[in-house]
This record gives C-alpha cells, sequence and structure tokens, in this order.
C-alpha cells in the first residue's frame, strides 16, 4: 500500500480484544510494507557493518605496503557507501509510509466505528477520549508500526555481525557474542517501570484532553454562569498533573537511555584492551584489531533501536488498549442474514417505551425529562446503548422489524434522527445540503419549510465575499460555514440543520427539540412547513411546544419511561393533568389559583381558558 492509493478501500475488521492483540493485526495488515522496509534496512545496515571490515583491509594493506589491496578496498569502501545511502534512503521511505498508512488504517477504522455507532457512541465513551484517540493515540500507534522494521532489520543484523565476528577472529568474536545479548538484555527489569509510568502519563493526558473537550464545548453556557475561572483551575491541576507524569517517565528514560550508552561503553573498553594485548603478543594483525573495533562501534548503533522499540511499545501499547476499547464497540444486537432486503416501512413501535408513531403522520411525543426523551430518541433510531445488566434493550421495531436486526445502511436510510445539538460541518451551504436523499424534496423548498431565509442572508453578509457576492445577484449556497456554525447563533444553526434533514427525506424522520431556539413566529411558520413538506411520510417530533402540539396528527405523552397518554393536544390538555403542568409549565399551586379564578367568571371554563392561550 503506498500513500497515493490512500484511504483504504476497506480498512479490515480489527481484532479489538485486547491492545497487543489489536496492534498484531496491524501489523500483519502492513506486511507486505514491513517486509519492504525490513529488506532495505538490512541492506543499510549490511553496508555499515562491512564498512569496518574494508577499512580493517586498507589498514592492513598500508601495513604491509601493498597498494593493490589499498585500491581494492578503497573501491569496496565506495561500494559499501553507495549501498549505505541507497540502503538508508529507502529505509526511511519505507518505514514513514508503513507509519502513514497504519496511522490512516487506524484512523479510517475509527471514522467507521463513529458513523456506525452514530450519537450513542459519545453516550458508551467520552467525547474527550474519542478525540485523544483519533489524534495522539493514532500517531504512537504508527511510530511503533514504523519502528519494528527498523527493529528487525538491526536484530538480523546485529545476529549477523556477530556470528561473523567469532567466525573471523574467535577470541574476540566469543567476548562480543557474550557481550551483545547481555547489552541488550540488561535493560528489561527497567521496562516494566517505565511502562507504568508511560501509562500513568497516557492516562493522566487523557483525562485532561476529556476535561479540555468538555470544557470547550460547554464555553458558551460556562461563561453565561460566571465558571470560566472554575473549569480554567481544574484543567491548570489537571495539566500539572500530566506535566509531573511526564517528567518521572522522561527520568526513566533517560536512565535507560544512560544505560544503554555506559555498557557498551565498557564493552568497547574491554574489546579494545582485549584486543590491543593480542596485537601485541602477536596472536592478531593490526588490521583485524581494527576490523573488530569496528564491528563493535557498529553494534551501539542496532542498541539504540533496541530502546526504540522499548520505548515505542511502552507508548503505543495503552494508545492501542484505548483504540481497541472504541473499535470494539458493537451495535446492541447482530444483524440477521437476509432482513430488510427491501425497503423498511410501516408504523414505527418501541417495545420499551410503548410508544407508537402510525405510518404517514406527525407525531409529537411529549417527555417530562430531556435526557429521557434523548435516549427515546437513539432507541427510535436503532441506536440504543446497552443497560447497565449488560443485557441487549429491546429494539424499535419499524413495519414490524428490528431495527439492530438489519444491516446497518437499511436502518440509516429509513430512520433518520437529529440530534437536539446538530452539528455542521466546515464547508459551503451547498456542500451542507449535499447528502444522499429520496429526491422528492428539493433544497430549496427545504431552507424555506425550515424558515432559513434570513439565515441565508446573514451568510451571504458574514462570508469573506459578500460584496462581490451581492453584485452578482448574491448565491447564498456558495457562501462558507465556519466549523459548527459558529459564526451563526443557536437558531440559525437550528433552522439549517432542519433543512438538512428535510433535504434527506427519509421514511422516518426523528427530530428532537428542533425549535427550542427559534422565537414563537419563527416556530409558528416552521411548524406549518414541517406539517405540509413531511405530508404522508411517518415524522416524529420531542417537543412540548403547543405551537408545534397543536399541529400534530397524534401526541404522546412520555413522562417517565412508558407512554402515559395517547391523542390530540386538545384533549389531553382537558384530561390530563400531568400533561398539562408539562406543557404549561405551571406549578400545582398556580394551576389552582389559575383554575379558582377561572372559575368565578361566568361562562368561562378553566379548560377553555388554557386552550386559548395554547
Amino acid at each position: 500500500m503506498q500513500i497515493r492509493d490512500l484511504p483504504y478501500p476497506d480498512p479490515g475488521v480489527p481484532d479489538a480484544r485486547s491492545g497487543p492483540r489489536f496492534l498484531v493485526w496491524l501489523g500483519r495488515q502492513q506486511l507486505g510494507g514491513q517486509l519492504k522496509a525490513l529488506l532495505w534496512g538490512t541492506l543499510h545496515m549490511s553496508g555499515v557493518a562491512l564498512l569496518p571490515a574494508a577499512v580493517g583491509i586498507a589498514v592492513q594493506a598500508v601495513v604491509d605496503g601493498s597498494g593493490a589491496r589499498l585500491a581494492l578496498a578503497g573501491g569496496l569502501i565506495a561500494v559499501l557507501g553507495t549501498l549505505i545511502a541507497l540502503g538508508d534512503t529507502m529505509l526511511h521511505r519505507s518505514a514513514v509510509t508503513n507509519w502513514i498508512t497504519a496511522a490512516a488504517r487506524v484512523q479510517q477504522l475509527l471514522a467507521r466505528k463513529t458513523a456506525e455507532m452514530g450519537a450513542a457512541l459519545t453516550r458508551r465513551v467520552a467525547a474527550g477520549e474519542i478525540t485523544a484517540v483519533s489524534t495522539g493515540d493514532v500517531e504512537r500507534i504508527g511510530w511503533f508500526v514504523e519502528a519494528l522494521s527498523r527493529f528487525a532489520a538491526a536484530a538480523v543484523t546485529t545476529m549477523a555481525v556477530c556470528v561473523a565476528l567469532v567466525v573471523y577472529e574467535p577470541a574476540l568474536g566469543g567476548v562480543v557474542a557474550i557481550g551483545v545479548p547481555v547489552l541488550a538484555l540488561a535493560v528489561l527489569p527497567l521496562l516494566p517501570r517505565a511502562t507504568r509510568r508511560a501509562d500513568e502519563q497516557r492516562a493522566k493526558a487523557g483525562r485532561a484532553t476529556e476535561l479540555a473537550s468538555d470544557t470547550v464545548a460547554g464555553l458558551r453556557v460556562l461563561r453565561g454562569i460566571g465558571g470560566e475561572e472554575l473549569f480554567l483551575s481544574r484543567y491548570r491541576r489537571a495539566s500539572q498533573e500530566v506535566r509531573r507524569a511526564a517528567v518521572r517517565s522522561a527520568r526513566m528514560w533517560s536512565l535507560i537511555s544512560a544505560v544503554q550508552v555506559v555498557l557498551p561503553g565498557l564493552l568497547l573498553i574491554a574489546v579494545v584492551r582485549y584486543g590491543a594485548g593480542l596485537a601485541l603478543d602477536g596472536r592478531i594483525a593490526v588490521g583485524e584489531l581494527v576490523t573488530v573495533y569496528g564491528a563493535v562501534t557498529f553494534l551501539l548503533f542496532p542498541l539504540r533501536h533496541f530502546e526504540e522499540i522499548a520505548m515505542a511499545y511502552s507508548f503505543s501499547r495503552p494508545s492501542a488498549k484505548r483504540a481497541a476499547r472504541v473499535l470494539g464497540l458493537r451495535r446492541t444486537t447482530t444483524e440477521k442474514a437476509g432482513c430488510a432486503q427491501e425497503p423498511l416501512t410501516g408504523d414505527l413501535y418501541d417495545p420499551e417505551s410503548g410508544l407508537l408513531a402510525p405510518a404517514g403522520r406527525l407525531t409529537v411525543v411529549v417527555c417530562g425529562d430531556p435526557d429521557a426523551a434523548g435516549r427515546l430518541a437513539d432507541r427510535l433510531g436503532g441506536h440504543a446503548p446497552l443497560p447497565a445488566d449488560g443485557e441487549s434493550a429491546p429494539s424499535a421495531l419499524l413495519g414490524g422489524v428490528a431495527l439492530d436486526e438489519v444491516p446497518l445502511e437499511a436502518a440509516r436510510a429509513a430512520v433518520l434522527v437529529q440530534d437536539k445539538d446538530p452539528v455542521l460541518l466546515s464547508g459551503t451551504l451547498a456542500e451542507l445540503l449535499d447528502i444522499p436523499s429520496s429526491g422528492a424534496v428539493s433544497r430549496d423548498e427545504a431552507l424555506a419549510a425550515a424558515q432559513c431565509g434570513d439565515v441565508l442572508d446573514a451568510l451571504v453578509q458574514s462570508s469573506a465575499g459578500a460584496a462581490d457576492d451581492r453584485e452578482e445577484g448574491g448565491d447564498p449556497m456558495r457562501t462558507r460555514i465556519t466549523e459548527r456554525g459558529r459564526s451563526l447563533s443557536g437558531g440559525q444553526r437550528q433552522r439549517l440543520a432542519l433543512a438538512r434533514s428535510l433535504v434527506a427525506d427519509p421514511e422516518v424522520l426523528v427530530l428532537d427539540e428542533p425549535t427550542s431556539a427559534v422565537d414563537a413566529h419563527t416556530e409558528a411558520r416552521i411548524a406549518d412547513g414541517l406539517h405540509r413538506i413531511r405530508a404522508g411520510r411517518t415524522t416524529v417530533v420531542f417537543a412540548s411546544s403547543p405551537l408545534l402540539l397543536g399541529r400534530a396528527e397524534r401526541v404522546a405523552f412520555v413522562p417517565e419511561s412508558e407512554v402515559a397518554a395517547v391523542g390530540l393536544h386538545r384533549e389531553l390538555l382537558r384530561g390530563n393533568a400531568a400533561y398539562r403542568a408539562v406543557v404549561t409549565r405551571e406549578t400545582d399551586e398556580e394551576q389552582r389559583e389559575r383554575e379558582t379564578g377561572r372559575a368565578g367568571l361566568t361562562g368561562v371554563t378553566p379548560m377553555a381558558g388554557i386552550e386559548e392561550s395554547a
């Protein structure tokens, strides 16, 4: 796989049972790239390893006064230099390619899992953790994959050099063959402590990232209540904990680096001293001593790769564990083969609450608890999270077919759930509305139904080329929307999100508080537009606004976890006191005082007054 071929047509099915298993799976997927990097790395390090032999030949040729052998040694050094440069260049290219392609594979897997889980993902994993996995953790996993090929090449070359030294000069080669494995294993007792400190650092960094993400997401609310300084102080404490953990981890890795310098230095001193004695005794030639010395010096180079792979694994293992945790999430039930070959249609029913949304009608659901409304909306879209006991919750049924038992594509095509706080991605308005749809609703019709006329004007005025656009007649579809629509007000973002959902024109549309941020006049017009444009299509709206309730063909009251009453808005106002209290937002005392005052008026009943105000 080359970088130019990204993204992957299919990133594969990861082994998410644990972090190490995920790394092994990722290594198998990169097997071709790893072998290529191993071959280039072996060529590079073999050239470096053979260079001392060529230098030894040259030194011995000078001692013996042999010009032919000196020329041969010079030619050999030139060839080795070319091979070293070629191998180093291609090793770096192959290793970096492995890094980038592995990181891209993990990012594709995370993006696919995000699309699969939808809104349920952030209810099962903190948003900050998802951010940490998709940024820093992906880089660390890629680092391990990249370092693995260099480590393998270093290990192969080290074993070959040790064997060659034993054959070339048994006395010195034996010392080196025993000393190098000892050096490589000397840091093993330090690795568990270094790994624990690295894990501690990653955990604290993850918590700090989660805190920062949650703070930024709620910054507007924090400013409203004056809580900025409180959360800033919390983040300061969290960041200081990360700093202290990073310093403790760095101290341990610096100790490992020191060991990797001191012990090889001692080995080099021992070899030189022993070899000098052999040379003085005439047991080895000067050129042979130079060759052995150069080979030992070379062995210090692959030992650095041993340290790097240990560090890369220590940092990537917790990252892989977090990635595997996210990638291991599954929908609540398993798809059944052969289900939903035909488009899903019919009534939408939630067994857990007893909510029924008849096909082709506008149903408004009134919930006493906004959080419960969000959970119910997720269930209707097939995104129900697992309960605390681990058993799967009942799935919503569309036309008698469980949404969790059909292919994900079929469920998403049939039911679209718009969250209470929908996200607008950066780009032009045309790109925002360029989504898969039935084609029955044009974007102009959707924008008109969502009352986006003033939003279009605001987009043109705030765009960088607003003046030029107005001179050319103004095309709001070419204006750009900033990230998450931050340049727009809450009501404007809400209406654009509603228009996007209307353009999609799904079989079933579930809206969670789609007009909570608009004024009453705009809300009334949106209610009329929604009723008109969704005529004959199943629509479920979670709201308690009388303007929406008055246009509903069916109203369901869900005060807690089950449907308590069903009917029309006026009927429920007359006959259900709990429903009336939620819709009118009156306390029991206020209700009694109002009814007492109304009862004294001739010819006017309390219910008539409520209906009129509603």
